[in-house]
């Protein structure tokens, strides 16, 4: 799959310099898929993530700055799904490079220290070695 860099992304939606991430992305080892919980619905497949937000790859644009409630379903050593709910919010949507896909930029809200140890034991486990 080809990943578009940030400045290749529409700039009608690009963030403000000040906006930018500072914490890098990781890619993980499985296609996680995002439910919103709003509807038991399937919205996109995990493309990168970290401790405050994640890339999503979808079929449909992602209306932005709407707060959504969203749940990761992850395979245990078991083949079993667990699950991780969370909020985040929309900050861009935009098309892929093959025009069939979106790409959208999510901000998670709970900030808490238990969610970011949650996500970070998540890429530690799933996450691409690099």
């Amino acid at each position: 799959m080809y990943i578009k860099r940030p400045s290749q992304h529409n700039q009608e939606n690009a963030p403000h310099p000040s906006d930018r991430r500072t914490i890098k992305r990781r890619h993980l080892i499985y296609y996680l898929r995002v439910w919103r919980l709003d509807g038991n619905t399937p919205l996109g497949h995990v493309v990168d993530i970290n401790t405050e937000g994640m890339m999503l790859i979808s079929e449909k644009p992602v209306e932005t700055g709407q707060e959504m409630h969203l749940e990761l379903r992850l395979p245990d050593s078991e083949g079993e799904l667990n699950s991780m709910s969370f909020k985040a919010i929309c900050r861009w949507s935009d098309k892929d490079v093959n025009s069939a896909f979106y790409d959208s930029g999510f901000e998670f809200i709970d900030k808490s220290p238990e969610a970011a140890e949650m996500l970070q034991t998540l890429i530690e486990e799933y996450g691409f070695k690099d």
